[in-house]
């Protein structure tokens, strides 16, 4: 794309001349001179070299701006305390301020009201137009809000990596402002409309009705946006893109269908499916079910290995709890008890349970879902999963064997079959 500033291999690294290039002509666009600039950036769930792009930005802009701010995109993640911020800009203890001089650093709250502003407003029938006609009762009017941030600065930078998503089909780009640092309201909506969907069939698709929302809100924001976007393979920088939010983040995701998906041609009976620490909850750590479900045989068996987890979620523990982790028919079926709690949660919960049916009261998972970490094995029971003893597990038993596959990083890589049944087909 002519309008987006790049730099990609799809053969090694780029070099750290390379991305210096792309921030030099990305500051220069720019043009930050007397201008107060704002960053959203991931927190630590996202594997990218933030602390290294965050020096080459606070090099190439800090010296002319007014102001070089950074706000983390937490959607409903935990905040991150001063010694959690030092670490996600790669910083030592305490250094932060000597490494990047002249910056504030903000994380967003989606639970406050008075750190958000309404900029826009989705109708029913808006929001009707994107999704299935059967799923068109869960169609709704709702407030686009926005961290009233976002508002105080001449230009806001998205700055993260591009990866496939359960909810939006990749993320990155104005996922970052929606559901990074947006409204509860809002944010519990665009999951569910995902959920209604199902993950296997959005997650690694590039066009989806979540995004085509997603970038209908950004629209409403009035301060100009753009994004800086990067794909990471492994822990290094395959691509750096700058532009439009909706360019650069469209030209990373074409590179990350390309590095972040692996093909395989048959089912697996057992998968093996390993957290990185940077998963410190179920509910992040439950990516390493959504990007390996489509590659579960029927009726086999999806363990979740994270011996360091030890709860569901600091901020919707007690929800799922009380609802449990189920199919998708399960809530639709019964929407009149569940419509009352986050659809956030409730799409959650789908994600992690995976398909399945549910006719005379009789809920059919397709696949066993099993957790191995330090989760108890009583909450593991009652929130409807099944458990095992992380000691028990030897990862050596799923290496060697065509019916079991062992994940040693999982969360981030997608899985797919390369002859996909219906269930897993976009569309």
């Amino acid at each position: 794309m002519p309008d987006v500033i790049a730099q990609s291999r799809m053969d090694g690294t780029l070099t750290a001349e390379q991305m210096r290039q792309v921030v030099a002509a990305a500051a220069q666009r720019i043009a930050p001179a007397g201008k107060r600039l704002l960053v959203i950036v991931p927190d630590r769930t996202r594997t990218c070299p933030l602390g290294q792009i965050a020096r080459e930005l606070h090099a190439a802009l800090r010296p002319q701006a007014a102001a070089l701010d950074w706000l983390v995109a937490l959607g409903t993640h935990p905040p991150l305390d001063e010694a959690g911020l030092d670490a996600l800009f790669a910083c030592r203890p305490g250094e932060r301020a000597a490494a990047l001089p002249g910056c504030r650093f903000f994380n967003h709250n989606w639970k406050d009201p008075s750190a958000l502003a309404t900029i826009g407003r989705f109708s029913r029938d808006e929001i009707a137009a994107v999704m299935a006609p059967e799923h068109r009762l869960f169609a709704r009017d709702i407030d686009v809000t926005v961290n009233r941030l976002v508002l105080d600065y001449d230009l806001v930078l998205v700055c993260g990596p591009v990866f496939p998503h359960e909810v939006v089909g990749f993320s990155g780009g104005a996922k970052y402002f929606f559901p990074g640092v947006c409204g509860e309201d809002l944010l519990n909506f665009f999951h569910w409309l995902g959920a209604l969907i199902t993950c296997p069939r959005i997650i690694g698709t590039k066009h989806t009705p979540v995004r085509e929302v997603l970038h209908r809100a950004a629209g409403m924001i009035p301060t100009p946006t753009a994004a800086l976007c990067m794909v990471v393979a492994a822990h290094d920088l395959a691509g750096l893109f700058f532009g439009d939010v909706k360019a650069a983040w469209s030209a990373a995701a074409d590179l990350s269908d390309k590095l972040h998906i692996t093909y395989v041609d048959r089912p697996f009976q057992s998968v093996l499916s390993r957290a990185p620490e940077m998963y410190d909850e179920l509910w992040v750590a439950a990516k390493c079910m959504y990007k390996l479900e489509p590659v579960v045989a029927d009726g086999g068996e999806l363990i979740i290995f994270a011996p360091h987890v030890r709860g569901i979620a600091v901020a919707h523990g007690a929800v799922i709890e009380a609802i449990g982790y189920h199919c998708l028919p399960y809530f639709v079926s019964r929407w009149e008890r569940f419509r009352h709690h986050p659809w956030g949660v409730l799409a959650h919960s789908t994600h992690v349970r995976g398909i399945g049916t549910y006719d005379g009261g009789v809920e059919r998972p397709r696949i066993r879902v099993t957790l191995a970490t330090g989760i108890p094995e009583s909450l593991c029971r009652r929130v409807n999963l099944g458990y095992r003893d992380p000691a028990s597990i030897d990862p050596a038993d799923w290496q060697g064997r065509t019916d079991r596959l062992y994940v040693p990083r999982a969360g981030e890589m997608l899985y797919r079959l390369k002859d996909p049944p219906p269930w897993q087909r976009a569309g």
